[in-house]
């Protein structure tokens, strides 16, 4: 699944992806878009304190590739 969340500045993507993330399979890869300068240092905090999995974060033409493992809330 990929999460479209380029133009929307913190908080938002963090409580977007949160927000998708709940109802998924534990396991589940979540492939994040973002454009927020912030997203890549918001998206570690958030994966280490709800148990999810940041599997990788790059820039890729100005927008933050964000993939995460949900993992066990």
């Amino acid at each position: 699944m990929t999460l479209d969340l380029t133009g929307l500045a913190c908080p938002l993507p963090v409580l977007r992806a949160n927000k998708a993330l709940k109802p998924m399979a534990v396991g589940t890869d979540v492939r994040i878009l973002a454009s927020d300068p912030a997203a890549p240092a918001d998206f570690r905090a958030f994966c280490a304190t709800t148990g999810h999995t940041l599997i990788n974060c790059h820039e890729e033409h100005g927008v933050f590739v964000i993939h995460i493992r949900k993992g066990a809330m």
